[in-house]
C-alpha cells in the first residue's frame, strides 16, 4: 500500500461520521430487547435492537435517529445525544466518547482548536517530580501512547520497549501491535491490546484531524489484523487506574496497580505511576528493579 493509500485510510477509519455510525451500530447491537423491556417481533437477521427500537427509547423519530446513526449530527442537541446514550445504556465512558464525536462532527473547521499534539516536551516540573519518585516507576505519555518521558525506575521498566524502537519516543501501540516480542513484555497481551486500541478510540474522537493521530491509526490498520479487528469493535476506555502485568528480563513478572493523571500544564500529556502491593512477589521484583537501576523502593503510605 502507498503512503497515498495509507493516509486515505487513515482519514476513512477517523472519519467522523463513519466513527459515529459504526459506534452507535456496535452500541445496540450489544442490547436485546428483553434487557430493555421491549417485546421482540418478527424474524430478526442480527442481535440487538433495530433503529426504530432505539429511536422509541430515546424518544424521537426512526428517521430522526437514523439521520444521527449515518453521521448527520449538525443540529442535534445535547439532550438528544444524552437520550441516546440513556437508551443504550452506554456507561461513563462510552457516553462522553459519543458526546466528544458529535460535538466535533457538529463544530465549524474554523471553530476547531488544536489539537496540542505537536507539544510534545515534558514540563519541567513534571519532570522534577517524576524523578523525585524515586521508588515509583513512573511514565509519561501522550494521547497516541508515545513515552515521552520517564524515571529511572520507569525506564526500567519498560526497558525493552525502548532499547526495541529507532523512534527517539517509543510508542507504546506501534510496540503492542508491531514488536514481534510485545507478548513477552507484557503477559496479558490481549487485554494490554485491547486498551491500547480503546484509548487511541478515545484521542481520535479528541483530536480527529491531528496527522500524529491519523498516521499512527493508518499505520496499525495496514500492518497489523489484530489492531483492524480491535478497532472494528469501537472500545473504548477511561484508562485512569487499574493493574497491569509485566515480564521483565531481569527480574521476572510483576503485578503493578497503576495510576494516571492528567498534566494540567500541557494538555494530551499523563503521568502514570506504577507500584507494587506491600509484601508481594511483585514488591520484591521491583525491589531488584531498583537495585538493578541503583534506585530506592519506598514503602506504600499507610
Amino acid at each position: 500500500m502507498s503512503s497515498r493509500d495509507a493516509r486515505q485510510e487513515a482519514n476513512d477509519l477517523t472519519s467522523l461520521p463513519r466513527e459515529i455510525r459504526e459506534f452507535l451500530i456496535s452500541r445496540r447491537g450489544r442490547i436485546t430487547p428483553d434487557q430493555v423491556g421491549l417485546r421482540a417481533v418478527g424474524n430478526r437477521r442480527v442481535p440487538g435492537l433495530r433503529r426504530e427500537e432505539v429511536a422509541q427509547l430515546a424518544g424521537v423519530s426512526t428517521d430522526y435517529y437514523t439521520q444521527i446513526e449515518r453521521g448527520a449530527v449538525g443540529g442535534v442537541s445535547d439532550e438528544i445525544v444524552g437520550a441516546i446514550a440513556r437508551a443504550l445504556r452506554l456507561d461513563d465512558t462510552e457516553s462522553a466518547h459519543l458526546f466528544t464525536l458529535v460535538r466535533a462532527a457538529r463544530a465549524r473547521p474554523g471553530s476547531r482548536r488544536p489539537s496540542g499534539h505537536g507539544r510534545r516536551k515534558v514540563p519541567a516540573m513534571v519532570s522534577e517530580l517524576m524523578n523525585a519518585m524515586s521508588g515509583v516507576p513512573a511514565v509519561v505519555q501522550t494521547g497516541t501512547l508515545d513515552l515521552v518521558g520517564a524515571n529511572a525506575l520507569g525506564r526500567a521498566l519498560y526497558d525493552d520497549v525502548f532499547t526495541r524502537t529507532q523512534q527517539s519516543a517509543p510508542n507504546l501501540a506501534r510496540f503492542i501491535f508491531l514488536d514481534p516480542h510485545a507478548d513477552e513484555v507484557f503477559p496479558a497481551w490481549g487485554r494490554t491490546a485491547d486498551d491500547a486500541v480503546a484509548m487511541l478510540h478515545v484521542e481520535a474522537a479528541r483530536s480527529p484531524y491531528a496527522s500524529a493521530v491519523t498516521t499512527l491509526i493508518g499505520e496499525l490498520a495496514t500492518r497489523s489484523i489484530e489492531f483492524r479487528t480491535r478497532w472494528a469493535t469501537h472500545n473504548v476506555v477511561a484508562h485512569k487506574q487499574g493493574v497491569k502485568l509485566f515480564a521483565h528480563p531481569v527480574v521476572g513478572e510483576l503485578s503493578l496497580h497503576y495510576e494516571v493523571l492528567d498534566v494540567a500544564s500541557a494538555p494530551g500529556l499523563s503521568l502514570v505511576a506504577f507500584s507494587a502491593e506491600s509484601g508481594s512477589p511483585s514488591a520484591d521484583a521491583l525491589q531488584l528493579l531498583a537495585n538493578w537501576t541503583g534506585s530506592t523502593v519506598g514503602l506504600p503510605a499507610d
